[in-house]
């Protein structure tokens, strides 16, 4: 894989991670149509995603500090209770507890792990399916009509603004399981995830953050999961420097683009987004026949 091919795909992954139009479907069509299929199963994309992740923690850097400081203090709570707990059998004491979730932003913290756990399970069940649908244009032009559904559809759904404490957690883990669905390509991790938290309640901006700050330990994840393949017969020295030079360009161009990408997709109706992805995915497909 050359350098230029390696900047192209950065550029991809760098404008598309951010709108509700899946960068995974576009990085396969671009794959397919120029002939380059890799032999490191998911890594070049979970590496991309990983470049455009570092963008979306810049941009948000503020709650992601204020999330890390109440996962510290809330595990420092839960410590607290395990030794009240010993305290209280062993002296038959009724001291009280710790409230875990005492405030509205640590049931967000919350509501974010809650979601994690689906979404860390089935992308990894999945993503030998995954891996072979990314070398198919048919299925992700059919994830890209899904996509394209699904925007189409929440676009008439009345916005309620629901607070965080107002989402229960079994909305929360919905919500995971349809980030999950997004390791095959075409299936948009914005757009499934956003389409979701609006049909739960959410406001389109609460939505939105949710849906982006979500991505963080998701995209981490399945880096983790990848990194294996940096080892595997396939990857050369030029090939891994060639995957790192792409996540490095999907990050700064994601880093350009993300604010005025957000703007773009808390204005917008997304109906404008389902055309574009009926467009996008009737191409895949027939582009599969023809070839």
């Amino acid at each position: 894989m050359s350098f230029l091919y390696s900047i192209l795909m950065g550029i991809i992954q760098g404008i598309t991670e951010f709108l509700p139009v899946s960068s995974f479907g576009h990085l396969v069509i671009f794959q397919q149509l120029t002939g380059f299929e890799p032999d490191t199963g998911l890594l070049l994309e979970a590496m991309l995603h990983l470049g455009t992740t570092v963008a979306v923690v810049l941009a948000f850097q503020k709650d992601v500090r204020q999330i890390l400081l109440e996962l510290c203090r809330m595990a420092y709570d839960v410590v607290c209770n395990v030794q009240i707990l010993i305290q209280n059998k062993k002296n038959g004491e009724d001291q009280s507890y710790h409230r875990i979730v005492r405030s509205s932003y640590r049931k967000f913290v919350v509501l974010l792990l809650v979601s994690t756990i689906p979404t860390f399970f089935l992308g990894y069940a999945a993503r030998n399916l995954a891996q072979m649908a990314a070398y198919s244009l048919l299925f992700t032009g059919i994830g890209l009509l899904i996509t394209g559904i699904l925007l189409f559809v929440v676009d008439f759904i009345p916005i309620t603004g629901k607070l965080p404490g107002e989402i229960t957690y079994d909305r929360a883990m919905w919500i995971g399981i349809c980030q999950g669905l997004s390791v095959f390509p075409g299936i948009s991790r914005l757009g499934i995830t956003m389409s979701t938290s609006l049909m739960f309640g959410m406001g389109r901006k609460f939505a939105l953050k949710y849906s982006f700050l979500l991505s963080i330990p998701a995209t981490l994840g399945a880096m983790a999961v990848e990194l294996k393949n940096f080892v595997s017969p396939s990857m050369t020295i030029s090939l891994g420097i060639a995957y790192v030079l792409g996540a490095i360009v999907a990050g700064a161009v994601g880093y350009l683009c993300i604010r005025h990408m957000l703007s773009l997709v808390r204005k917008k109706r997304f109906r404008i987004f389902a055309c574009y992805c009926f467009l996008a995915g009737l191409v895949a497909i027939v582009g599969n026949f023809v070839r």
